[in-house]
C-alpha cells in the first residue's frame, strides 16, 4: 500500500471523526440526542436510511457474492419498495402522533410492558451481534493487507465509531452519513469505471455482459417454486419483503433515523427515496462483482483468495500438494483466456449463442470450480480451524493488486465509512433502546440530563459489546448472508407484534406475548433443522405471531 493511499485513508476517517463530535458535540435533553430535534429534513433522512443498511459488508461481501453467483442476490431486494411504501403510509403516522423515541414504545401502550420489553429484547440480541459483525468485516481488509493483529483492528474501528456516536446521539449519526455515503458512491463508480478500462480493448460493455451470461452470472430472476433454493423471485417479493418491512419498520436503528425527520411528510419522502434508489444502487454493487469476475478471464486468478490462508497451507507439509494445485490452475486459466477470447471475436460478428464455446466455458468453469474444493480440502486438512469459504475476499484481492494508486486509498476509506456509518446507527439504537425501554422504564422521574448521560453509558457499553463480539466472531458462508440470517431468526416474529398491533385490535397483550414467544421458540426450531431458505423465516415468523396470538385471544375470550 503505497503512500499516497495512507494519505487518502487517513485524512477521510479523521474528518469523519473530527467533523461528527465537533459539529454535534453538547445535547441539551433527550430529543435533541436521540431525535435530533425532529429538525432533519427529507434527503438527509433518505441518506441515513441508506447509509444504515449499506455497511462495509455490502460493498465487501456483495460483489463476491456476485462473483461466485451471479446477479441473482438482486431478487433478495424486490421487497423493499413495496415495504417502503406500507411503512411510510401505515407506520410513520403512529409512530410520529406518539411521539415516541424508540418504536417499542408503542408496544406498551398498545399492549403492556411485558411486549415492550420482549420485542426489545430481541432487538437488542440480534443488532448487538449484527453490530458486532459492521465492526468485524473491515477488520478482515486491514488484517489480509497490513498482517496486523484483528482483535487490534476491531478495537482501533470501535473506537472511531464510538468517538463521535457518544459525543453527537442522533444528530451525529445523521450529519456523518451524509459526507460516507458521498465518498461510497464516489468509490465505487470509480472503481467500476477502472474494471471497464481495463478489459481487453476490443471488449465493450455489452460484450462483457454477454461474456458474463454465457458463464452463467447474468440470471437475475429465477421464478422457481423450491423453498431451499435461497434466492428466487418469489422469496425476495415474500421473504424479502417482510424482512425489509421487520428492518425498515421496526428496527430502532432505521426507525431512529426516520423519526428524527422534520415531519411525518419529510420522514415519507426519505423512506420513498430509500426505496427508489436502493435496488439499483445493489444491482450496480453486484454489478461491479460480475465485471471482477470478467476481467479474470482474461486474467490470472488465485487458487484461493485468501492469503492468510494461503500462507498457512505453503508453510505446512502440504505445500507440494497445493502447488500441483495451482499448477492446474494456470493451464486453466490459459484456456479460458483463448477460449473468451474467441468468444469475444464472435461476439463482434453478433454471434451470441456458439453452443460449443459455450460448453467449453461451462466445462472450465467446472473443473476451476473441482480444483477450488480440492484447495479448501487441503486447507482444511492444514487448519480444520480455518474458515475456507473465500467469497469475501475476491473483491479484496482485485482492488489491492489491481487499483491505480490513491483509489485503493479511496475504496478502503468507502468500506470504513460504510463500517462506520452502519455500526453508528446501531449503537445509537441500541442505547435508545436500552435507556428508554429499558432503563428509564425502571428508573423514573429524573431529569432529561440524567437521561442524556445514561444514553451516552450505554452507546459506550454497547460499543464495547460490539467490539467483544467482533474480536470472537469467524467468517461464515458469506459475512451480507450471516447478517442477514440473523436478522431473519428474529425480526418476523417483532414484525408480527406490530402487525397485530396496528391491524388487529381484537388480540391484547396477553395473547400476543404468548404467541410471540411460541413463534419464536419454532422459528428457532426451523432455522435449527434446515427447513426452509432463511428469507422465509421473515414470513413464517410474522403469520405464526399473528394465527398464535388470534387463537389464543380466541382461547382466552371463551373462558
Amino acid at each position: 500500500m503505497e503512500s499516497l493511499d495512507w494519505i487518502v485513508l487517513s485524512c477521510t476517517l479523521l474528518f469523519i471523526v473530527i467533523y461528527g463530535a465537533m459539529k454535534t458535540k453538547g445535547s441539551a435533553n433527550v430529543k435533541d440526542y436521540l431525535l435530533d430535534n425532529n429538525e432533519t429534513p427529507w434527503f438527509t433522512v433518505g441518506i441515513s436510511v441508506m447509509a444504515t443498511q449499506a455497511s462495509a459488508i455490502t460493498f465487501l461481501s456483495t460483489p463476491g457474492q456476485a462473483y461466485h453467483d451471479g446477479m441473482g442476490f438482486v431478487q433478495f431486494y424486490f421487497g423493499l419498495p413495496l415495504a417502503m411504501i406500507v411503512i411510510a403510509y401505515t407506520f410513520i403516522p403512529i409512530y410520529h402522533k406518539l411521539q415516541v423515541y424508540t418504536a417499542y414504545e408503542y408496544l406498551e401502550q398498545r399492549f403492556d410492558v411485558k411486549t415492550r420489553s420482549l420485542a426489545a429484547i430481541l432487538f437488542l440480541i440480534q443488532r448487538g451481534l449484527g453490530t458486532g459483525l459492521t465492526i468485524y468485516a473491515p477488520s478482515i481488509i486491514l488484517s489480509a493487507l497490513l498482517g496486523w493483529n484483528l482483535t487490534m483492528l476491531n478495537i482501533i474501528i470501535g473506537i472511531l465509531v464510538i468517538v463521535y456516536t457518544v459525543s453527537g446521539g442522533t444528530k451525529a449519526v445523521n450529519v456523518t452519513q451524509k459526507q460516507q455515503m458521498f465518498i461510497i458512491m464516489l468509490g465505487m463508480f470509480l472503481t467500476f469505471f477502472t474494471i471497464l478500462s481495463y478489459l481487453p480493448e476490443d471488449l465493450n460493455f455489452t460484450n462483457a455482459l454477454h461474456v458474463a451470461g454465457a458463464n452463467g452470472k447474468m440470471n437475475i430472476l429465477d421464478f422457481s417454486y423450491n423453498p431451499e433454493t435461497r434466492y428466487t423471485f418469489w422469496s425476495g417479493i415474500t421473504g424479502g419483503f417482510f424482512l425489509m418491512l421487520s428492518y425498515f419498520g421496526t428496527d430502532q436503528s432505521q426507525v431512529g433515523r426516520y423519526l428524527s425527520g422534520k415531519s411525518i411528510k419529510e420522514s415519507q419522502m426519505g423512506l420513498i427515496m430509500n426505496g427508489i434508489l436502493k435496488v439499483p444502487m445493489q444491482f450496480f454493487i453486484l454489478l461491479t462483482g460480475v465485471l471482477v469476475f470478467v476481467f479474470f478471464q482474461f486474467n490470472d486468478t488465485p487458487l484461493h483468495f485468501n492469503p492468510t490462508n494461503v500462507e498457512k497451507v505453503k508453510n505446512s507439509t502440504y505445500k507440494a500438494e497445493y502447488e500441483s494445485l495451482e499448477q492446474e490452475l494456470e493451464q486453466i486459466n490459459i484456456d479460458k483466456k483463448v477460449v473468451n477470447k474467441i468468444y469475444v471475436e464472435q461476439l463482434e460478428h453478433n454471434d451470441y449463442d456458439n453452443p460449443t464455446l459455450r460448453k467449453q466455458m461451462v466445462s472450465l468453469a467446472n473443473k476451476e470450480k473441482d480444483l477450488r474444493e480440492e484447495a479448501k480440502a487441503v486447507i482444511a486438512t492444514v487448519d480444520s480451524s480455518s474458515e475456507t469459504n473465500d467469497k469475501d475476499y475476491v473483491f479484496l484481492y482485485f482492488i489491492l493488486h489491481y487499483l491505480p494508486k490513491g483509489l485503493l486509498g479511496l475504496l478502503l476509506a468507502v468500506i470504513f465509512s460504510a463500517a462506520m456509518s452502519s455500526s453508528a446507527s446501531g449503537l445509537n439504537s441500541l442505547a435508545a433502546t436500552t435507556a428508554i425501554d429499558i432503563y428509564k422504564r425502571n428508573v423514573p422521574e429524573k431529569d432529561d440530563k440524567h437521561y442524556v448521560y445514561a444514553t451516552q453509558f450505554f452507546t459506550l457499553f454497547w460499543g464495547i459489546i460490539a467490539i467483544l463480539f467482533a474480536c470472537i466472531g469467524t467468517l461464515f458462508e458469506n459475512l451480507i448472508q450471516l447478517v442477514n440470517i440473523i436478522g431473519s431468526i428474529f425480526y418476523g416474529t417483532v414484525l408480527g407484534i406490530f402487525l397485530v398491533g396496528f391491524y388487529i385490535k381484537y388480540v391484547k397483550a396477553k395473547a400476543i406475548f404468548l404467541g410471540a414467544s411460541i413463534s419464536q421458540l419454532i422459528i428457532f426450531y426451523i432455522y435449527y433443522i434446515d427447513l426452509v431458505s432463511f428469507l422465509w423465516l421473515n414470513f413464517i415468523g410474522a403469520l405464526l405471531t399473528i394465527l398464535f396470538s388470534l387463537s389464543l385471544q380466541a382461547l382466552y375470550n371463551k373462558k
